[in-house]
């Protein structure tokens, strides 16, 4: 009996009453996938209490490629935090991510139809739906729309119109979409998995609730969420989402570069990366050195390495020669990872130049992402960006939080906010088209709004 099926048959009339609090958010990543169980404590604190990673095998860019792999890690991730957490999980709130993401900003305008021209919370609805109606191609379907502002008898700048009076109502909303498949894909892993999909949620709308303070969001801040295979953007002000979007490129292209650069393996490009790594040469000596392990040790021969020479290898008389380990300087592991890292913030900075937002973030800006954590990732960003930088950590979470307040976690935490305040939202077998499309509801709209207001 596999360890899933245990504890659905454990203790099922304690669990079931247990649940009712229980959250759970699945970050579906291109190099790992997490599962984080969580209980909100009848004081609205969220407390950790099951934790499951494992590597993800199965996407690329955000992007199922392999359904299989991604299913299997799927489940062992939550079997994980299962076990961890002594519950049986039900139901999850899952990121999604990916260079399919695309977003637009929308207006709608409604006649208020109170007589009494009291604005209701059901105008409210129908002003966001209209703003919705626009121009999709059949590919695509509609992830998140979220109120910026309301405009009531042309008086903008309202967050929160119901109650007041007023004959036209308009909204203008931000609009993100996905690819129909690739939002389907994810869905059918989990439910393959053999889970219920809650939600699926923007990574960096997930990310946002974990990094950002509510005076940041208002002032006007730029959050970029550095993942393994994409990097998304998001402009917040005034307490909304003005704009957003998606670079097709991540750290794992860091790694990938350094594999091929430094002739190593693709683990051993990531631990020296995370351990050694710099994108921003001035702040490391040119004396430096680090050991690089060759491909030839990761495929198993034999014998150990005695010597070392900067840039060259070292001979083992046992091994015919082989190169196993070499010393280099940490200044050219700075040189392959700094032009990357520029590659990917220019590319952030143009479409962000291309909006009509980016002076609105009065804020700077806010790393996170595992990537971001990458020694000189701040000081270039500053200096590409011309703003100031910090790096977001996640916070607002109790319980088993070791290990889990660093920026790779953002999403993770991130995805346990959202389903704090939307606990009852449900994709039911309702929400899909018979093209196997997902549909927005009413009552998604309702919780988007009072959570952005």
């Amino acid at each position: 009996m596999c360890i899933r099926q245990k504890f659905v048959n454990k203790r099922k009339d304690e669990r079931v009453a247990r649940n009712d609090n229980i959250i759970v958010g699945l970050d579906i990543g291109t190099t790992k996938i997490s599962a984080l169980v969580a209980e909100v404590t009848s004081g609205n604190e969220i407390k950790v209490i099951g934790v499951g990673r494992v590597p993800s095998k199965g996407l690329r860019q955000g992007v199922v490629v392999n359904f299989e792999h991604t299913v299997t890690a799927i489940s062992q991730a939550i079997e994980a935090a299962e076990v961890q957490a002594d519950v049986a999980v039900q139901r999850v709130f899952a990121g999604i991510a990916g260079d399919h993401i695309r977003s637009v900003n929308s207006r709608g305008v409604i006649a208020v139809s109170n007589p009494s021209n009291e604005i209701t919370r059901a105008d409210v609805q129908r002003v966001v739906q209209a703003a919705r109606q626009v121009g999709i191609p059949m590919d695509r379907q509609i992830i998140h729309t979220i109120p910026q502002e309301f405009i009531v008898d042309d008086q903008g700048g309202i967050r929160e119109p119901v109650g007041l009076s007023g004959i036209r109502l308009e909204a203008i909303v931000h609009i993100v979409t996905g690819a129909v498949t690739s939002a389907h894909n994810i869905i059918k892993c989990v439910k393959r998995a053999g889970f219920e999909v809650a939600d699926l949620v923007l990574e960096p709308i997930a990310s946002s609730h974990a990094v950002l303070s509510d005076d940041e969001e208002d002032l006007g801040v730029i959050l970029v969420d550095i993942g393994g295979g994409t990097t998304d953007y998001t402009i917040f002000y005034q307490g909304a989402v003005r704009h957003s979007g998606v670079v097709a490129i991540g750290g794992d292209f860091v790694t990938r570069d350094l594999a091929y650069g430094l002739r190593t393996t693709h683990g051993g490009a990531e631990a020296l990366k995370r351990n050694s790594g710099c994108c921003f040469p001035p702040l490391i000596s040119d004396e430096e050195t680090i050991g690089v392990v060759g491909l030839e040790t990761a495929g198993g021969t034999n014998g150990h390495s005695n010597g070392h020479s900067n840039g060259g290898g070292a001979q083992d008389s046992e091994n015919g020669g082989v190169n196993l380990e070499r010393l280099i300087r940490r200044q050219v592991l700075a040189d392959i990872i700094t032009p990357r890292m520029e590659e990917i913030f220019t590319l952030v900075r143009q479409q962000l130049r291309r909006s009509e937002y980016l002076e609105l973030a009065s804020g700077g800006m806010v790393l996170t992402g595992g990537a971001s954590q990458l020694f000189g990732a701040v000081e270039l960003a500053e200096r590409i960006f011309q703003m100031p930088v910090r790096r977001g950590a996640p916070r607002g979470v109790i319980g088993l939080t070791d290990g889990l307040e660093d920026p790779s976690n953002a999403t993770g935490i991130g995805l346990l906010h959202y389903a704090a305040k939307n606990r009852e939202a449900r994709l039911t077998e309702r929400n899909f088209r018979s093209d196997g499309i997902i549909k927005s509801i009413f009552g998604r709209m309702r919780k988007m709004a009072h959570e952005w207001f």
